[in-house]
């Protein structure tokens, strides 16, 4: 019998995986920076840069040179599970 997909080494293993709650701003817009979108996704700045220089990961846009996420596309990436 093999492992599932859904359930992972430490469900059955008993141990409880900690869920880790951050505080994000979204703009009134759904905006987010590059610093709240990485916190949201539980990435690392470094890893959303890499995603953009690749073209994978979330879309994103430049406004006033600076880069920011929508929260909708954060939540459908997530939704997707890339």
């Amino acid at each position: 019998m093999g492992l599932s997909a859904e359930i992972g080494a430490t469900e059955l293993a008993g141990v409880a995986t900690p869920v880790v709650q951050v505080q994000v701003r979204v703009l009134p817009d759904g905006r987010m920076s590059a610093r709240d979108s990485a916190a949201y996704l539980g990435h690392s700045m470094a890893r959303m840069a890499t995603w953009r220089m690749e073209g994978n990961g979330p879309a994103w846009v430049r406004v006033g040179g600076k880069i920011f996420y929508r929260r909708e596309e954060l939540d459908r990436f997530i939704k997707e599970g890339k």
